[in-house]
């Protein structure tokens, strides 16, 4: 019985990890983006795990989605951008060289499961140079589980559909960003923009 409850969770978690790599991969693809640029993720363990956001944190769960995610980030030499908890005011824990990097400022204070998120905590764990800064510009987003990354994008976001709607039980939204428009009727736009 326990071999089996055992094999259950290790299936769960390899189709959980699977799912967060496709997510992010067609995410970079989808969104064009180029390196450098910045990624936010906002991810409810909670919601993965099939329970109400911000009621059952799994570490583990967490930890396994943002190595896979992490992993096709670096890969493409972009920012990672993990966004805390509402407990934190949706901070986010980013790589020191990125705050640097994009002229952010940084505050004090480290993720915990129940303060920041199980995700952010995971990050901060990770990250080689870890800091928390309260507001950045990304030019693409995961929000895997109903985490309200919005407030962490560019302008203009612009819903991006891949092939699959769910990372565990969360259901996930991705977002690309693009110039906004200006100008008006005269106006020619840059169809590589778009």
């Amino acid at each position: 019985m326990r071999q089996a409850k055992l094999k259950e969770v290790e299936s769960m978690l390899s189709d959980i990890k699977a799912q967060a790599r496709t997510a992010i991969e067609e995410l970079v693809e989808g969104a064009k983006l180029q390196k450098g640029q910045i990624v936010v993720v906002g991810c409810s363990s909670s919601e993965i795990g099939g329970q109400k956001i911000g009621s059952d944190s799994h570490v583990d769960l967490a930890a396994a989605v943002f190595e896979e995610i992490y992993d096709v980030v670096k890969a493409h030499d972009l920012y990672l951008a993990a966004q805390c908890c509402e407990h934190l005011n949706r901070a986010l824990i980013v790589e020191k060289e990125c705050a640097k990097a994009y002229g952010l400022d940084i505050v004090n204070v480290v993720p915990q499961p129940k303060a920041g998120g199980s995700f952010a905590t995971a990050a901060y764990a990770h990250f080689s140079h870890p800091v928390a800064v309260e507001h950045l510009k990304a030019h693409a987003g995961l929000d895997i589980g109903g985490t309200l990354i919005g407030m962490h994008l560019r302008e203009v976001a612009v819903p991006l559909r891949i092939s699959i709607q769910y990372i565990g039980k969360a259901h996930i939204l991705l977002a690309r960003t693009r110039p906004k428009f200006i100008g008006g009727i005269r106006a020619h736009y840059d169809e590589a923009l778009l």
